[in-house]
Protein backbone atom coordinates (compact mmCIF):
# COMPACT_ATOMS: atom_id res chain seq x y z
CA UNK A 1 0.00 0.00 0.00
CA UNK A 2 1.16 3.56 -0.68
CA UNK A 3 1.20 6.09 2.17
CA UNK A 4 -1.80 7.93 0.69
CA UNK A 5 -3.88 4.81 -0.03
CA UNK A 6 -6.95 5.12 2.21
CA UNK A 7 -8.64 1.81 1.38
CA UNK A 8 -9.48 -0.31 4.44
CA UNK A 9 -6.84 -2.90 5.28
CA UNK A 10 -7.63 -6.62 5.12
CA UNK A 11 -6.24 -9.83 6.58
CA UNK A 12 -4.38 -10.29 3.29
CA UNK A 13 -2.41 -7.07 3.88
CA UNK A 14 -1.31 -8.31 7.31
CA UNK A 15 -0.57 -11.74 5.85
CA UNK A 16 1.68 -10.27 3.16
CA UNK A 17 3.42 -7.96 5.63
CA UNK A 18 4.11 -10.72 8.16
CA UNK A 19 4.85 -13.52 5.71
CA UNK A 20 2.30 -15.96 7.17
CA UNK A 21 -1.05 -17.25 5.91
CA UNK A 22 -4.33 -15.36 6.30
CA UNK A 23 -5.62 -18.23 8.44
CA UNK A 24 -2.69 -17.83 10.83
CA UNK A 25 -3.23 -14.06 10.96
CA UNK A 26 -6.89 -14.67 11.80
CA UNK A 27 -5.95 -17.09 14.60
CA UNK A 28 -3.51 -14.58 16.10
CA UNK A 29 -5.92 -11.64 15.95
CA UNK A 30 -8.71 -13.76 17.47
CA UNK A 31 -6.24 -14.86 20.17
CA UNK A 32 -6.61 -18.52 19.29
CA UNK A 33 -3.99 -21.08 20.35
CA UNK A 34 -1.71 -23.33 18.25
CA UNK A 35 0.40 -20.42 16.99
CA UNK A 36 4.02 -20.07 18.10
CA UNK A 37 5.01 -17.04 20.15
CA UNK A 38 7.47 -15.90 17.47
CA UNK A 39 4.77 -16.03 14.77
CA UNK A 40 2.27 -14.30 17.05
CA UNK A 41 4.69 -11.44 17.68
CA UNK A 42 5.49 -11.15 13.97
CA UNK A 43 1.79 -10.85 13.09
CA UNK A 44 1.01 -8.38 15.87
CA UNK A 45 3.97 -6.18 14.92
CA UNK A 46 2.91 -6.17 11.27
CA UNK A 47 -0.70 -5.32 12.18
CA UNK A 48 0.40 -2.47 14.42
CA UNK A 49 2.80 -1.04 11.83
CA UNK A 50 0.08 -1.12 9.17
CA UNK A 51 -2.57 0.31 11.50
CA UNK A 52 -4.78 -2.73 10.98
CA UNK A 53 -7.86 -2.99 13.23
CA UNK A 54 -9.96 -6.20 13.17
CA UNK A 55 -13.51 -5.79 11.89
CA UNK A 56 -15.92 -6.93 14.61
CA UNK A 57 -18.96 -6.51 12.38
CA UNK A 58 -17.61 -8.11 9.21
CA UNK A 59 -20.41 -10.08 7.61
CA UNK A 60 -23.05 -8.50 9.84
CA UNK A 61 -23.74 -5.59 7.51
CA UNK A 62 -23.34 -5.42 3.76
CA UNK A 63 -21.75 -1.99 4.05
CA UNK A 64 -19.46 -3.07 6.90
CA UNK A 65 -20.10 0.36 8.43
CA UNK A 66 -22.34 1.46 11.26
CA UNK A 67 -24.00 4.87 11.54
CA UNK A 68 -21.72 5.93 14.37
CA UNK A 69 -19.20 8.74 14.54
CA UNK A 70 -16.36 8.12 16.98
CA UNK A 71 -15.65 11.31 18.96
CA UNK A 72 -12.41 11.07 20.93
CA UNK A 73 -11.71 13.85 23.42
CA UNK A 74 -9.25 14.31 26.31
CA UNK A 75 -11.75 15.00 29.10
CA UNK A 76 -15.40 15.34 30.08
CA UNK A 77 -14.45 17.23 33.26
CA UNK A 78 -13.03 20.12 31.24
CA UNK A 79 -15.89 22.51 30.43
CA UNK A 80 -14.48 23.04 26.93
CA UNK A 81 -15.51 19.71 25.47
CA UNK A 82 -19.23 19.57 26.40
CA UNK A 83 -19.66 22.67 24.22
CA UNK A 84 -17.79 20.98 21.38
CA UNK A 85 -20.09 17.98 21.80
CA UNK A 86 -23.17 20.20 21.63
CA UNK A 87 -22.05 21.47 18.23
CA UNK A 88 -21.42 17.93 16.99
CA UNK A 89 -24.75 16.61 18.29
CA UNK A 90 -26.74 19.51 16.81
CA UNK A 91 -25.51 18.66 13.31
CA UNK A 92 -25.63 14.87 13.54
CA UNK A 93 -29.16 14.75 14.95
CA UNK A 94 -30.31 15.91 11.51
CA UNK A 95 -28.70 12.82 9.96
CA UNK A 96 -28.71 9.08 10.57
CA UNK A 97 -25.34 9.37 12.28
CA UNK A 98 -24.87 9.13 16.05
CA UNK A 99 -21.82 10.28 18.05
CA UNK A 100 -20.11 7.84 20.41
CA UNK A 101 -17.61 9.35 22.84
CA UNK A 102 -14.25 8.03 24.02
CA UNK A 103 -12.10 9.83 26.63
CA UNK A 104 -8.29 9.74 26.64
CA UNK A 105 -7.35 11.79 29.76
CA UNK A 106 -4.64 13.46 27.63
CA UNK A 107 -2.72 10.13 27.57
CA UNK A 108 -1.37 9.13 24.12
CA UNK A 109 -1.34 5.42 24.98
CA UNK A 110 -4.98 5.61 26.13
CA UNK A 111 -5.94 7.40 22.92
CA UNK A 112 -4.36 4.49 21.06
CA UNK A 113 -6.49 1.97 22.98
CA UNK A 114 -9.69 3.98 22.54
CA UNK A 115 -9.06 4.37 18.80
CA UNK A 116 -8.40 0.65 18.43
CA UNK A 117 -11.68 -0.30 20.12
CA UNK A 118 -13.78 2.31 18.33
CA UNK A 119 -12.37 1.61 14.88
CA UNK A 120 -12.96 -2.11 15.37
CA UNK A 121 -16.69 -1.35 15.19
CA UNK A 122 -16.23 0.33 11.81
CA UNK A 123 -17.75 3.78 12.44
CA UNK A 124 -18.63 6.06 9.55
CA UNK A 125 -16.19 8.77 10.67
CA UNK A 126 -13.84 9.92 13.42
CA UNK A 127 -13.58 13.27 15.19
CA UNK A 128 -10.49 13.39 17.41
CA UNK A 129 -9.06 16.21 19.51
CA UNK A 130 -5.59 17.44 18.60
CA UNK A 131 -3.03 16.88 15.88
CA UNK A 132 -0.48 14.96 17.98
CA UNK A 133 -0.84 11.17 18.13
CA UNK A 134 1.36 8.11 18.53
CA UNK A 135 2.68 6.44 15.38
CA UNK A 136 0.24 3.57 15.93
CA UNK A 137 -2.73 5.93 16.29
CA UNK A 138 -1.76 7.79 13.13
CA UNK A 139 -1.41 4.50 11.26
CA UNK A 140 -4.87 3.37 12.38
CA UNK A 141 -6.48 6.68 11.39
CA UNK A 142 -4.76 6.73 7.99
CA UNK A 143 -5.72 3.11 7.28
CA UNK A 144 -9.33 3.43 8.45
CA UNK A 145 -10.73 4.37 5.05
CA UNK A 146 -13.21 6.81 6.64
CA UNK A 147 -13.35 10.60 7.11
CA UNK A 148 -11.14 11.83 9.97
CA UNK A 149 -11.43 15.35 11.39
CA UNK A 150 -8.87 16.50 13.97
CA UNK A 151 -10.31 19.34 16.04
CA UNK A 152 -9.30 22.24 18.31
CA UNK A 153 -5.94 22.98 16.64
CA UNK A 154 -4.63 24.06 13.23
CA UNK A 155 -0.92 24.42 14.13
CA UNK A 156 0.26 21.35 12.24
CA UNK A 157 -0.51 18.97 9.38
CA UNK A 158 -3.75 16.96 9.66
CA UNK A 159 -4.12 13.31 8.72
CA UNK A 160 -7.24 14.11 6.72
CA UNK A 161 -9.06 17.32 7.78
CA UNK A 162 -8.74 19.75 10.71
CA UNK A 163 -11.01 22.33 12.33
CA UNK A 164 -9.86 24.65 15.09
CA UNK A 165 -7.88 27.75 15.93
CA UNK A 166 -4.20 28.59 15.84
CA UNK A 167 -3.15 28.43 19.48
CA UNK A 168 0.18 30.05 18.71
CA UNK A 169 -1.64 32.99 17.16
CA UNK A 170 -3.98 33.15 20.18
CA UNK A 171 -0.98 33.37 22.52
CA UNK A 172 0.61 36.09 20.42
CA UNK A 173 -2.58 38.17 20.33
CA UNK A 174 -2.98 37.97 24.11
CA UNK A 175 0.65 39.03 24.63
CA UNK A 176 0.22 42.03 22.34
CA UNK A 177 -2.95 43.10 24.17
CA UNK A 178 -1.15 42.91 27.54
CA UNK A 179 1.87 44.85 26.32
CA UNK A 180 -0.36 47.49 24.71
CA UNK A 181 -1.78 48.33 28.14
CA UNK A 182 1.69 48.91 29.60
CA UNK A 183 2.17 45.73 31.64
CA UNK A 184 5.81 44.61 31.72
CA UNK A 185 6.44 42.21 34.60
CA UNK A 186 4.42 39.16 33.65
CA UNK A 187 3.87 35.81 35.32
CA UNK A 188 2.43 32.69 33.67
CA UNK A 189 0.53 29.79 35.25
CA UNK A 190 -0.60 26.68 33.42
CA UNK A 191 -0.82 22.93 33.20
CA UNK A 192 2.29 20.79 32.72
CA UNK A 193 2.65 20.87 28.97
CA UNK A 194 4.27 17.74 27.55
CA UNK A 195 0.79 16.30 26.93
CA UNK A 196 -1.33 19.48 26.73
CA UNK A 197 -0.07 20.46 23.30
CA UNK A 198 -2.55 23.29 22.74
CA UNK A 199 -1.60 25.01 26.00
CA UNK A 200 2.07 24.58 25.05
CA UNK A 201 1.50 26.23 21.67
CA UNK A 202 -0.30 29.19 23.28
CA UNK A 203 2.61 29.59 25.69
CA UNK A 204 5.07 29.48 22.79
CA UNK A 205 3.14 32.13 20.88
CA UNK A 206 2.80 34.24 24.04
CA UNK A 207 6.51 34.21 24.89
CA UNK A 208 7.46 34.78 21.24
CA UNK A 209 5.37 37.98 21.10
CA UNK A 210 6.76 39.19 24.44
CA UNK A 211 10.33 38.59 23.27
CA UNK A 212 9.77 40.72 20.16
CA UNK A 213 9.04 43.58 22.58
CA UNK A 214 12.05 42.81 24.75
CA UNK A 215 9.98 41.30 27.58
CA UNK A 216 10.59 37.92 29.24
CA UNK A 217 8.33 35.91 31.55
CA UNK A 218 9.32 36.99 35.06
CA UNK A 219 7.73 34.03 36.89
CA UNK A 220 6.01 30.83 35.81
CA UNK A 221 4.50 27.75 37.39
CA UNK A 222 3.28 24.54 35.77
CA UNK A 223 0.97 22.29 37.77
CA UNK A 224 -0.66 18.89 37.38
CA UNK A 225 -4.20 17.97 38.30
CA UNK A 226 -7.58 19.53 37.57
CA UNK A 227 -8.00 23.14 36.52
CA UNK A 228 -9.86 24.15 39.67
CA UNK A 229 -10.56 27.42 41.44
CA UNK A 230 -8.66 26.22 44.50
CA UNK A 231 -5.56 25.52 42.42
CA UNK A 232 -5.77 29.00 40.91
CA UNK A 233 -5.97 30.57 44.36
CA UNK A 234 -3.05 28.50 45.63
CA UNK A 235 -0.57 29.12 42.85
CA UNK A 236 -1.50 32.81 42.48
CA UNK A 237 -0.83 33.40 46.18
CA UNK A 238 2.50 31.56 45.97
CA UNK A 239 3.63 33.41 42.84
CA UNK A 240 2.78 36.88 44.17
CA UNK A 241 4.58 36.08 47.42
CA UNK A 242 7.69 35.08 45.45
CA UNK A 243 7.56 38.20 43.29
CA UNK A 244 5.37 41.05 44.62
CA UNK A 245 6.46 43.23 41.69
CA UNK A 246 4.51 41.22 39.11
CA UNK A 247 1.95 43.42 37.36
CA UNK A 248 0.22 40.81 35.17
CA UNK A 249 -0.72 37.12 35.47
CA UNK A 250 -1.59 35.08 32.38
CA UNK A 251 -3.26 31.68 32.96
CA UNK A 252 -3.61 28.78 30.54
CA UNK A 253 -7.36 28.56 31.21
CA UNK A 254 -10.23 30.51 32.75
CA UNK A 255 -10.81 28.24 35.75
CA UNK A 256 -7.42 28.83 37.35
CA UNK A 257 -7.62 32.48 36.30
CA UNK A 258 -10.92 32.74 38.23
CA UNK A 259 -9.20 31.29 41.29
CA UNK A 260 -6.44 33.86 40.85
CA UNK A 261 -8.99 36.67 40.67
CA UNK A 262 -10.71 35.50 43.86
CA UNK A 263 -7.37 35.41 45.68
CA UNK A 264 -6.51 38.95 44.54
CA UNK A 265 -9.88 40.30 45.63
CA UNK A 266 -9.62 38.59 49.03
CA UNK A 267 -6.07 39.95 49.47
CA UNK A 268 -7.13 43.51 48.64
CA UNK A 269 -5.09 43.61 45.43
CA UNK A 270 -6.36 46.16 42.90
CA UNK A 271 -7.32 44.36 39.68
CA UNK A 272 -6.44 45.50 37.03
CA UNK A 273 -4.60 48.56 38.41
CA UNK A 274 -2.01 46.76 40.51
CA UNK A 275 -2.18 43.35 38.85
CA UNK A 276 -3.92 42.47 35.61
CA UNK A 277 -5.25 38.96 34.85
CA UNK A 278 -6.22 36.99 31.75
CA UNK A 279 -7.27 33.41 31.03
CA UNK A 280 -8.32 31.41 27.99
CA UNK A 281 -11.52 29.70 26.76
CA UNK A 282 -14.28 32.26 27.41
CA UNK A 283 -16.19 30.01 29.82
CA UNK A 284 -19.73 31.41 30.25
CA UNK A 285 -20.12 29.75 33.66
CA UNK A 286 -17.74 32.36 35.06
CA UNK A 287 -19.83 35.35 33.93
CA UNK A 288 -21.08 35.82 37.50
CA UNK A 289 -17.64 36.61 38.96
CA UNK A 290 -17.21 39.99 40.73
CA UNK A 291 -15.11 41.08 37.73
CA UNK A 292 -15.30 39.77 34.17
CA UNK A 293 -12.06 38.02 33.22
CA UNK A 294 -10.02 39.05 30.22
CA UNK A 295 -10.05 35.93 28.04
CA UNK A 296 -10.24 34.55 24.53
CA UNK A 297 -13.10 32.46 23.17
CA UNK A 298 -11.82 29.21 21.64
CA UNK A 299 -14.81 28.84 19.21
CA UNK A 300 -15.77 25.54 20.87
CA UNK A 301 -19.33 25.09 19.62
CA UNK A 302 -18.40 26.30 16.15
CA UNK A 303 -15.54 23.79 16.01
CA UNK A 304 -17.90 20.92 16.86
CA UNK A 305 -20.47 22.12 14.35
CA UNK A 306 -18.01 22.44 11.47
CA UNK A 307 -16.34 19.10 12.21
CA UNK A 308 -19.69 17.28 12.19
CA UNK A 309 -20.70 19.03 8.96
CA UNK A 310 -17.52 17.76 7.29
CA UNK A 311 -18.15 14.19 8.47
CA UNK A 312 -21.81 14.27 7.38
CA UNK A 313 -20.93 15.68 3.95
CA UNK A 314 -18.16 13.13 3.39
CA UNK A 315 -20.37 10.21 4.46
CA UNK A 316 -23.08 11.33 2.03
CA UNK A 317 -20.56 11.96 -0.76
CA UNK A 318 -17.08 10.48 -0.23
CA UNK A 319 -15.77 12.53 -3.15
CA UNK A 320 -17.07 15.85 -1.85
CA UNK A 321 -14.60 18.72 -2.30
CA UNK A 322 -14.20 20.24 1.17
CA UNK A 323 -11.63 22.42 2.91
CA UNK A 324 -8.81 20.38 4.42
CA UNK A 325 -8.09 22.90 7.17
CA UNK A 326 -10.75 25.20 8.64
CA UNK A 327 -9.15 27.83 10.87
CA UNK A 328 -11.57 29.82 13.02
CA UNK A 329 -10.83 33.20 14.61
CA UNK A 330 -11.17 33.47 18.41
CA UNK A 331 -12.47 36.69 19.96
CA UNK A 332 -10.40 38.55 22.56
CA UNK A 333 -12.42 40.00 25.46
CA UNK A 334 -10.64 42.51 27.72
CA UNK A 335 -13.24 42.24 30.49
CA UNK A 336 -12.57 44.02 33.78
CA UNK A 337 -9.16 42.50 34.53
CA UNK A 338 -7.06 44.02 31.74
CA UNK A 339 -6.94 47.81 32.01
CA UNK A 340 -7.64 50.12 29.11
CA UNK A 341 -5.58 53.28 28.71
Amino acid sequence: MTSDDHRPLTLRDVSEASGVSEMTVSRVLRNRGDVSQATREKVLEAAKALGYVPNKIAGALASQRVNLVAVIIPSLRNMVFPEVMSGISRVLEETELQPVVGVTDYLPEKEERVLYEMLSWRPSGVIVAGLEHTDASRAMLKASGIPVVEIMDTDGTPIDSAVGISHRRAGREMARAILKQGYQRIGFMGTKMPLDHRARKRFEGFTEALAKDGVEIAEHEFYSGGSALAKGREITKAMLERDPELDFLYYSNDMIAAGGLLHCLDAGIDVPGQVGLAGFNGVELLDGLPKQLATMDACRTEIGTKAAEIIAARVENPNAELEKVVELTPKLTLGDTLRRR
